[in-house]
């Protein structure tokens, strides 16, 4: 039998034996005796019985194993530019004083802080300066609008909020107080001190915010006059963060995640999925607002003692289409992390690879996608470029960690275009249909995991048991539903085709098209719309909007579609990429009043479609198709 075989076969089959073992690695203050808890079934606890504490996990315990001096955080600016590395003993004093900043502020364990960040150190620090004392942190993505902060503000109900002066894009800067002062004006509970790092390259700072409703004050004020916090220890069932994910209504969902399976999961998955060890160079090309680059940034490799690296920049464009071959051969990176999109970028921008040619990247073993399908020709190009494995591999928000993958530090398998490859143990992944009823191998259906999921996932949303239910176990109950379709071959390898519900993928986001209608609907000139994912040869997918205009309405479809792409972007943000507006006469629906949005966005991607036996009028299909040149 192979590793993998044996290894989820124990998960399986003695999950309280496999996880306990896997424990080990993590320092506890009071050592776990049970591994599962689950007498309230179908909610699961992990760990029930020990205590520990996150920070002192990922910093602590490497200092005090004399590793002090190892690179831990390199942080790498195309935008200012800049570089700076911390190593394991100077990130602790910095993580430690913010942690002092926190307390002296009132901040205790359980209390949530928000943190709207752009990528700087500041951001991890922050994060990790949440953990030490037992808050609980939620990031939110410095892109995003007031209104998306406000939302997720009044749903965490936050006692203070750290943000910096603003964020670096290629081409544009993004001041952030403006926006953070609009969301407490929009906010029914907003905190009571914001705390301000303040960027050089970007105007404003604390002081100009002295007549608002909370108390600003600067970092490094603070910071200078605060002494080192000391670690809360904490029950591994108490929550780490919050992190909100699209929802199909529009209303962003809480994902809380605990502390004592995310730090056993996490640093698990480091060594046998990615095949990291202490001392080795890792690098997320991500943003720590998302899930990736919690898990992946921050937390996971450091929890392994390895050195990640946080780039401010992007793929291309900064300067060129190289930089991603700069990094790694500027710090001797082992394993690249990114979405599809980015590499899809790079592609673009330089077919050929010629900026490859330039720098020397030995040191890369392995290339990881995630965050989005692994398209064949993506793979097969990178594949080609690079000379070593691309590796696709399948989780989401709500798992913080991998579902399916190819495990390389455990038993790495051949590699299939368009699958993550298997299941990782632990996830009883499974195909079902309608009724919930297993499928035969290669028969496409619905992707669901046997409960209970492993540690580090998901405990449920924050302050909403209802919908955690209703979004997640209620479908097909004993299982968790992931939302996606897709089918398992006869070798077990999972292949995942896409969202079934109306969360669409944009370069690794999940955005709710929803929200997106919300706003358009809007529009005092629109009667009705629908917004539906297209394909998209860069991002994966893009929104694309319908539109019936009301009776009577003259209005030129340029000036239209200005408009409405100027106000998504001022109420989800620019991370929608929302550009595309059509004016349709009007929208395809069965007969209960259901928008066909699946048929809509066949037609627009030019595929096969059956005109649904519901439909209200055919003929509304057939005018779209002739508009959409379907």
């Amino acid at each position: 039998m192979s590793s993998y075989q044996d290894a989820f076969r124990q998960s399986v089959d003695d999950p309280e034996s496999f996880w306990l073992a896997a424990a080990q690695d993590v320092e506890w203050d009071t050592a776990p005796t049970r591994a599962l808890d689950d007498t309230q079934a179908p909610s699961y606890k992990w760990f029930p019985d020990g205590t520990l504490n996150t920070s002192v996990n990922a910093l602590d315990r490497h200092v005090h194993a004399g590793h002090g001096d190892r690179p831990a955080l390199i942080w790498d600016s195309a935008m200012v530019p800049a570089k700076r590395t911390y190593t394991y003993a100077e990130l602790l004093d910095e993580v430690a004083t913010f942690a002092g900043v926190l307390r002296d502020q009132g901040v205790v364990a359980g209390d949530r802080v928000i943190i709207y960040m752009p990528m700087i150190p500041e951001a991890a620090i922050a994060m990790l300066a949440c953990a030490r004392i037992g808050a609980v942190h939620s990031v939110v993505f410095g892109g995003f609008a007031a209104k998306e902060l406000a939302t997720r503000i009044d749903d965490a109900q936050p006692v203070l909020l750290v943000t910096a002066s603003g964020g670096l894009e290629p081409g544009r800067t993004i001041e952030y107080l403006p926006i953070v002062e609009q969301a407490l004006t929009l906010s029914q509970t907003p905190p009571h001190t914001v705390v301000v790092k303040n960027r050089e390259q970007i105007p404003g700072s604390a002081a100009d915010y002295k007549a608002s409703s909370a108390a600003w004050f600067d970092w490094n004020a603070l910071a200078a006059d605060a002494s080192p916090a000391e670690p809360v220890s904490v029950a591994a069932t108490d929550p780490l963060y919050i992190l909100y994910t699209s929802g199909t209504t529009g209303k962003p969902k809480g994902v809380v995640r605990d502390n004592g399976g995310h730090a056993v999961a996490l640093t698990w998955s480091m060594r046998n999925i990615y095949d990291i060890a202490a001392g080795d160079v890792w690098w997320t090309a991500s943003d720590v607002g998302w899930v990736v680059g919690h898990s992946y940034i921050v937390y996971g490799p450091l929890l392994a003692g390895a050195t990640t690296v946080m780039y401010e920049g992007k793929p291309v464009g900064t300067p060129d289409a190289g930089a991603f071959w700069r990094i790694i051969s500027e710090y001797g990176v082992k394993a690249l992390f990114t979405a599809p999109t980015a590499i899809r970028a790079v592609r673009k921008a330089d077919p050929d690879a010629e900026e490859l040619k330039k720098y020397s990247v030995d040191s890369l073993n392995t290339l990881f996608a995630a965050g989005e399908r692994l398209d064949p020709d993506t793979y097969e190009w990178a594949t080609k470029v690079l000379g070593r494995p691309v590796v696709d591999h399948w989780w989401q928000t709500e798992t913080g960690w991998a579902i399916a993958a190819n495990l390389r530090g455990l038993d790495p398998m051949p590699l299939k275009a368009g699958s993550p490859t298997v299941p990782v143990p632990g996830y009883r992944v499974e195909i079902v249909d309608g009724e919930g009823k297993r499928v035969e191998a290669d028969t496409e259906g619905n992707i669901v995991v046997r409960l209970p999921l492993p540690p580090g996932t998901l405990t449920g949303l924050w302050r909403d048991d209802d919908r955690y239910r209703r979004s997640y176990l209620d479908t097909f109950p004993g299982y968790y539903l992931t939302g996606d379709s897709g089918f398992i071959d006869d070798d077990g390898y999972v292949f995942v085709l896409g969202r079934s519900d109306d969360v669409i993928n944009v370069a690794g986001h999940r955005l709710s098209t929803g929200s997106m209608e919300a706003v358009v609907a809007s529009h005092p000139a629109v009667a009705e719309c629908a917004v539906v994912g297209i394909r998209d040869e860069l991002k994966g997918q893009r929104p694309s909007g319908y539109v019936v205009l009301k009776a009577g309405v003259d209005i030129d479809p340029e000036t239209l579609r200005q408009e409405l792409v100027a106000m998504v972007r001022d109420q989800i943000g620019a991370v929608a990429t929302f550009r595309d507006v059509t004016v349709v006469e009007a929208l395809p629906k069965t007969r209960s009043g259901k928008i066909l949005r699946k048929t809509m966005r066949q037609i627009a991607d030019h595929e096969q479609y059956t005109v649904p036996s519901t439909i209200e009028d055919p003929a509304v299909l057939e005018a779209l198709r002739e508009q959409l040149g379907g």
